[in-house]
């Protein structure tokens, strides 16, 4: 057998090797994998931002519900140090104090603050319906959920976040289900997290995806940049809120903190205590 026939690419004049015969990669083909690539880099930030999300509403509603108490007890002593002292003063300054600190302790709260967290885009919250309808209403139990919950959260939101499906129905099934898996995870809920894991494997399985043209892959990596823009505007506004910049204080172990604050609160109020003591018993 000759040489050409072994070769017959070789024996084309001015003509090129085909891609599967050199072995070179169609574009298409690479800009494939720069697309799955940059999916999955966004999953992992959605789920780094909404974990850090959850985090600080536990550790919002957790302050106000543990110390909540304390820093009420220290506006009370503070009034009664004020009023003890301009009682035995009589001094017009002395006065004013007093009616200003009294004015701290539980004022009216605005409408805003009435209605605070009752209704969302989604409408009445779950703790709002608790309520109305004589349900226990169950806060969580830490700021952040065992590592165990953690780890199913992760693996659901990998399996089936939206952003990998490639046909508006799809994503809307992914959309409700994710609002249901960060639902059970904000609430710490291992078990409910372990029939949603169920229910997805027993879903219906998506067709498998047909890659895209140039265009439409680098369309998608123009969507993906925006959606991670966006992201990190939210990430932004949760780590420079007052809850995001008390918990970059102890990142390792954010309920320690809370048990920190309160050491903090407990002598803060023992030194009030003294204090007005010590007022009264000047009178």
């Amino acid at each position: 057998m000759s040489e050409q026939t072994e070769h017959p690419e070789q024996t084309v004049p001015g003509g090129s090797a085909d891609s599967s015969a050199t072995g070179e990669e169609r574009p298409e083909a690479r800009l494939e994998r720069a697309v799955r690539a940059a999916e999955q880099a966004l999953i992992e930030f959605e789920i780094a931002v909404e974990t850090f999300r959850v985090e600080v509403e536990n550790f919002s509603r957790l302050h106000h519900q543990k110390l909540g108490p304390m820093y009420t007890r220290l506006d009370e002593l503070e009034a009664l140090i004020a009023e003890a002292k301009a009682a035995r003063t009589g001094d017009a300054e002395d006065l004013r104090r007093a009616r200003d600190a009294r004015s701290l302790v539980m004022p009216m709260p605005g409408v805003d603050e009435l209605f605070h967290d009752w209704l969302g885009s989604e409408g009445i919250s779950d703790d709002a319906a608790a309520m109305l309808t004589d349900r226990p209403v169950r806060p969580p139990e830490r700021v952040r959920p065992s590592e165990e919950v953690r780890r199913l959260y992760r693996d659901l939101v990998r399996r089936a976040h939206p952003d990998l499906a490639q046909e508006e129905g799809e994503r809307e099934r992914r959309d409700a289900f994710i609002a249901r898996v960060n639902a059970a995870y904000g609430r710490g809920d291992e078990g409910l997290l372990r029939e949603l894991a169920e229910e997805w494997a027993a879903g219906p399985v998506p067709e498998a995806s047909v890659p895209g043209e140039s265009d439409e892959l680098y369309a998608r990596l123009e969507w993906l940049a925006r959606r991670k823009e966006l992201l990190s505007l939210v990430a932004k506004e949760l780590e420079e809120s007052a809850i995001g910049s008390m918990l970059r204080m102890a990142p390792d172990d954010p309920d320690r903190l809370l048990e920190e604050i309160a050491e903090q609160l407990l002598a803060q109020v023992s030194e009030r205590e003294a204090q007005l003591a010590a007022e009264l018993a000047a009178e």
